[in-house]
């Protein structure tokens, strides 16, 4: 990340070191933040943002399952996000946007305080030599459950619900796996702690639906449009841990993630342990996709310049 860049905080763009919360931000003490996370890529057309609309409006739904009543029109926060892409000169980047009520008034109720807007950006290796890409990644079924609508609302990407998927990956990789998979309270899958997950069985393609306690992910969305644009089949159904064991292919979907291979689940094989045929068929199409190389989805970009 370039200290020398600058970060959108409410409608002005200031230094990266003069991007400052209070330390009584309630947001820090509280978790009462929203947020998203997107990607710019460099296209044969120049810098492109994927799915900005989409980002945005996920933004606001998830300010308003929240109660949080956003200063800034949709249109601002996406101009806001371009005019800090374009301030870091970056061809490449992710973007955080991140609305959290500010300092103020301490204690739970965070209305009395100032909703606040900050957007930073900064280059982003995509990782083609990391486990899930060249290879599989090795995952584990996690001790701790994955909350759900019952508990809060699990189609906001809010900062409270990753304190629940920061558990599950710090577990992982203490006990020297790459990733953590989630289980709801039904015992059913639900996904990884910053990804959705997939199965293959004989060629078709499984995910869980929105009501196992997932995020709906937009790169989720993206993969499952690409797989019906290839012919693939592919369907939304509860899937229990030993589904996982015994598929021909995992694979994981994230923002920062892309689409991410998994060979080991719990020590178990997945497969002959390779990156598999659909996984890898789907890796190359949601890279064409999302570098604007696939004119079929040529509506999911917004130009930076």
């Amino acid at each position: 990340m370039k200290e020398q860049g600058k970060i959108w905080m409410n409608g002005k763009l200031v230094a990266y070191k003069n991007a400052k919360v209070h330390v009584l931000t309630h947001a820090l003490h509280y978790s009462t933040a929203i947020f998203e996370g997107i990607r710019c890529y460099n296209t044969p057309r120049g810098p492109m943002i994927f799915r900005l609309p989409e980002h945005v409006e996920r933004l606001f739904k998830s300010a308003k399952m929240y109660s949080m009543k956003m200063p800034y029109s949709k249109k601002e926060i996406s101009d806001g996000i371009i005019k800090t892409v374009n301030a870091n000169k970056l061809k490449e980047c992710y973007i955080r946007p991140i609305a959290y009520y500010g300092h103020g008034v301490m204690g739970l109720t965070p209305t009395p305080n100032k909703v606040e807007v900050a957007i930073a950006c900064w280059e982003w290796n995509t990782g083609e030599s990391s486990a899930g890409k060249i290879h599989g990644a090795r995952c584990k079924v996690s001790s701790w459950l994955r909350i759900d609508s019952r508990s809060q609302p699990m189609q906001a990407k809010a900062a409270s619900n990753y304190a629940n998927a920061a558990l599950a990956r710090v577990e992982a990789l203490r006990d020297g796996y790459d990733e953590a998979i989630m289980l709801n309270y039904h015992g059913k899958v639900s996904e990884g702690s910053a990804e959705n997950i997939f199965i293959v069985n004989k060629g078709e393609i499984s995910t869980p639906p929105l009501n196992a306690g997932i995020l709906d992910g937009i790169t989720r969305d993206s993969v499952i449009k690409i797989a019906r644009q290839e012919g693939l089949v592919i369907t939304e159904r509860e899937i229990d841990r030993e589904d996982l064991y015994i598929a021909d292919e995992v694979f994981m979907t994230g923002t920062a993630a892309e689409v991410k291979s998994v060979s080991e689940i719990d020590n178990v094989t997945i497969g002959d342990g390779k990156v598999g045929d659909i996984t890898r068929k789907l890796q190359h199409a949601f890279y064409e996709a999302s570098r604007g190389k696939d004119e079929r989805f040529s509506e999911w970009f917004t130009p930076v310049q």
